[in-house]
């Protein structure tokens, strides 16, 4: 499993990379975390409100920060 955070270093990114982490570590998983900070490969997933959360190339949240339990159940989904 692979799960990218978008954005470009705002808090709001920085917060849920920080939740992310939390969720895969509480998940027990071997999961690659990938911080995408470039404009052109957000613009790829046509995520137009940061930050972007992408789990094996599907976006599954845009615009908010998800707590530990919210980005955890999309890893056990």
């Amino acid at each position: 499993m692979k799960i990218e955070i978008l954005g470009t270093g705002c808090a709001k990114c920085t917060s849920l990379e920080n939740a992310v982490k939390q969720a895969v570590a509480k998940s027990g998983k071997f999961i690659q975390i990938e911080k995408v900070d470039d404009i052109m490969k957000i613009m790829e997933y046509q995520v137009v409100s940061t930050p972007g959360l992408v789990i094996d190339s599907k976006v599954v949240s845009t615009g908010k920060v998800l707590s530990v339990d919210e980005v955890l159940a999309f890893i056990n989904a």
